[in-house]
């Protein structure tokens, strides 16, 4: 149950009173019925920060807070209320602080600094807070209630403090959001875009702000909204022009973001048959497909944000079933190419599967390093004359300059999912299935190293430890046999090593194949022996400025050794392909789980981890049995996550829910 308090120890605000009310009633009640149209299931006034501390005692939900100062449109509350970047969200403004009012210091998208003399906003007097969070709302409140408006808390109001307007003293819920932040407590920002929302304190104020509310069309605004504010080349000029059409279509007919997911699905698998068919036709077909298929992989998303129905459920669909669209038609592709004479088809597919998982692993924990790294900006400020430091002004500066030339380039070349589908589609229409493998290979090759190279310097430049923030045993995906091995350091060394080990047995077993020979025993035995080292840093701190490239080290180790272990057992290139899918999925799983804040699958163990699936692969090999193996290990990991996914997803959640029901 969600719960909403509007703290009437405002000064001056909460008395003033709305149009077409009696003279003398506070805007409290207006703000009350705004947050129950914006989906509170009760709604509270609390007098005083005492007895808000009282209600957030008692709540078993989110909270939802804000003072009587503020005048906005209800989806603002109603945006902030459903907001899915984080569990505990608060009201950043633009507007210039006034008396009493926090400023604060954003950097992606997460308030660092409340109080900031180098401010980014104004806290907008709303915040959400996540059930984990509520001990901490409720202590701020508690201590802050010991402070009367004229005699404030020094270390929140002292005079001519940053992050205060004139150096008056914290307004009450101003005091509550600077006290989580000083536990620790991670806040999210939720700025105001197209709609409108202000702090007032006077009735000029108050008047100007209902004007501005009135002026703006909410629902044209929050159809608007629903497309990215930044988005890529492709997605913006040549999907993002039409697609709210069909997302306000789509709310009208009542299809949710999950249907349309699955229509995008299903064009992205006729695609790829189509694909692999060949033909002018086909080819034609199978790009426009693709492309209408892109157009709803953006729908889904901009109905999510319309609609504001958003779950962890729908969140980790869209990144499997993104991932999952790509390599089906990686898959049409191979097989077209292989179908129209070109012997190596299979092999250019698993090798743009290969390397766009790779690059995905890279980009999540970049991302998880750069969240990090926000949070924590004295460690980053440190050498800001470095070549990491001035990489990171340059892109600092380029990331501002919206809609420049230097801005859609950096956003381009690294090849972002919309440029991908767009060349497949066009190389693939002109020119075959062939020349989109090749094209999309050679320019992921390129871009993987420009990112690469530039997201390693930054790197260390930042010198922040993320693995040490998470399981890093499960995002490694060791395993029961990792555990049971010697431990060793340097996990990043390791971890390239094996990937190389993997690389060179795949690389020996082509040239023996292709000379009609068998690949030496002792190679995989070499290269599983180096595979086995890079499992014993499982247990070793990662907390190198490079660690974060251990996951996708890992990675490319096990595709790669996998494939070795097809080749030289000449498998068919399609149950080879077939076999890594699998693992893709897997992996997957595992980092839009680390995005969408959710634990680990419940049968992950059941996966042997990669060195245990790496151990029986090499002996399916040895036995003379690799196709046997490759088949077996990757329908029984398929049979595990599917079995995964549905408690995960279903019986565990139902489960959960009867419990809660049981009780009354």
């Amino acid at each position: 149950m969600t719960l909403a308090i509007v703290l009437a120890a405002e000064p001056a605000a909460g008395h003033l009173t709305e149009p077409g009310r009696p003279a003398g009633e506070p805007l409290t009640e207006r703000l009350a019925a705004q947050w129950r149209r914006a989906g509170a299931d009760d709604v509270r006034i609390a007098a005083d920060l005492t007895e808000l501390a009282d209600l957030v005692a008692g709540a078993t939900g989110p909270v939802l807070v804000s003072g009587a100062d503020l005048v906005a449109h209800t989806a603002v509350l109603k945006h902030l209320a459903t907001s899915p970047v984080g569990p505990t969200v608060a009201l950043v403004l633009t507007d210039p602080p006034a008396a009493g009012q926090a400023t604060v210091r954003e950097e992606r998208g997460q308030v660092v600094e409340v109080g900031a003399a180098d401010a980014s906003g104004v806290f907008g007097g709303a915040l959400r807070v996540g059930a984990a969070d509520l001990p901490a709302l409720a202590d701020a409140a508690r201590r802050a209630a010991g402070a009367v408006p004229d005699v404030p808390p020094s270390d929140l109001a002292a005079p001519a403090a940053p992050g205060t307007a004139g150096g008056g003293p914290l307004g009450a819920v101003d005091r509550l959001v600077a006290g989580l932040a000083a536990r620790g407590t991670l806040i999210f920002a939720h700025r105001v875009r197209l709609l409108v929302a202000h702090r007032v304190g006077d009735e000029a104020q108050r008047v100007a702000a209902e004007s501005a509310v009135a002026a703006v069309d909410e629902d044209r605004a929050e159809l608007k909204l629903s497309v990215k504010e930044r988005d890529d080349f492709f997605t913006t000029f040549f999907v993002s022009t039409w697609s709210p059409y069909v997302t306000k279509a789509a709310a009208r007919i009542g299809i949710g973001p999950t249907g349309v997911t699955m229509v995008s699905v299903a064009f992205a698998v006729a695609a790829a048959v189509l694909f692999g068919a060949g033909g002018r036709p086909a080819l034609v077909a199978g790009a426009v497909l693709l492309y209408l298929g892109f157009v709803l992989d953006c729908v889904d998303g901009q109905l999510a944000r319309y609609t504001r129905h958003f779950s962890a459920w729908g969140g980790w669909l869209d990144t499997m079933a993104d991932r999952f669209k790509e390599y089906v038609v990686y898959a049409g592709l191979g097989f077209g190419a292989t179908h129209a004479g070109f012997r190596y088809g299979w092999a250019l597919a698993l090798a743009a599967m290969t390397l766009q998982t790779v690059r995905h692993m890279t980009d999540t924990w970049y991302g998880a390093l750069h969240d990090e790294a926000a949070r924590r900006p004295k460690v980053v400020s440190a050498d800001a004359g470095g070549i990491g430091g001035k990489l990171n002004a340059a892109s600092t500066r380029v990331q501002a300059d919206t809609g420049s030339v230097s801005y859609w380039l950096k956003r381009t070349v690294v090849f972002p999912i919309g440029e991908r589908w767009a060349l497949i589609a066009i190389a693939a229409a002109l020119f075959g299935p062939l020349a989109a493998l090749v094209a999309v290979l050679v320019w992921g090759t390129l871009a993987f190293a420009y990112t690469g190279g530039l997201r390693t310097l930054r790197a260390r430049w930042m010198r922040v430890p993320v693995l040490t923030t998470v399981d890093a045993g499960l995002h490694r995906d060791d395993g029961l046999l990792a555990r049971t091995l010697p431990t060793a350091r340097r996990p990043l060394l390791l971890a390239v090593l094996g990937a190389l080990g993997a690389a060179g047995t795949l690389v020996w077993a082509l040239l023996a194949v292709h000379g009609g020979g068998d690949l030496p025993v002792w190679v995989p035995v070499l290269a599983l022996v180096l595979l086995l080292g890079a499992a014993q840093a499982s247990r070793s701190p990662h907390d190198g400025s490079l660690d974060w490239l251990v996951p996708a080290a890992l990675r490319a180790a096990e595709y790669l050794f996998a494939i070795a272990v097809g080749v030289a057992g000449r498998v068919p290139a399609w149950l080879i392909f077939g076999y890594v899918l699998v693992l893709t999925l897997l992996h997957y799983d595992l980092t839009a789980r680390l995005e969408k804040r959710q634990s680990g699958p419940p049968l992950h163990a059941a996966t042997l981890g990669w060195p245990g699936r790496s151990l029986l692969l090499a002996i399916g090999l040895i036995a003379g049995y690799a196709s046997i193996a490759l088949a077996t290990l990757g329908a029984y990991l398929l049979v595990v996550f599917v079995a995964s996914v549905v408690l995960a997803w279903v019986v565990l959640p139902a489960r959960a829910r009867g419990g809660v029901r049981s009780p009354g």
